[in-house]
């Protein structure tokens, strides 16, 4: 069987819908002073932006904590409000910008109260 030629591969890379859209947020999302989540280091203060793919209730010891995962084309946080139930304007397919450090819990990317801005 004969391998792809440089060209089919191109050609295959920018035809997938995945590959399309991480390189659309990508190009969207980077700007000045904001790091790509891929590229955020940990327990630095980063500004961040993408777009929210899941919003979820999960309570977190008791007390309500609101979840979305944030995605930028390089990668995932998930960014948790403590104490909140809903936040206006934060919904799935939204684009937010937010303001903190991220941290690592059992190998998932956090991010908790960070200050946020609806773009």
């Amino acid at each position: 069987m004969r391998t792809k030629s440089r060209l089919r591969r191109t050609i295959s890379k920018w035809a997938n819908a995945d590959e399309a859209e991480a390189r659309d947020l990508r190009k969207t999302f980077s700007g000045d002073g904001v790091v790509s989540i891929g590229d955020a280091a940990d327990r630095e203060p980063v500004r961040l932006r993408g777009t929210l793919r899941t919003v979820t209730l999960r309570p977190r010891g008791g007390v309500p904590a609101l979840e979305a995962e944030l995605y930028d084309g390089t990668g995932t946080v998930t960014v948790i409000w403590l104490g909140r139930r809903r936040i206006a304007g934060i919904d799935p397919g939204r684009a937010l910008e937010v303001r903190g450090r991220v941290g690592t819990q059992d190998g998932h990317r956090m991010l908790y109260n960070p200050r946020y801005e609806l773009l």
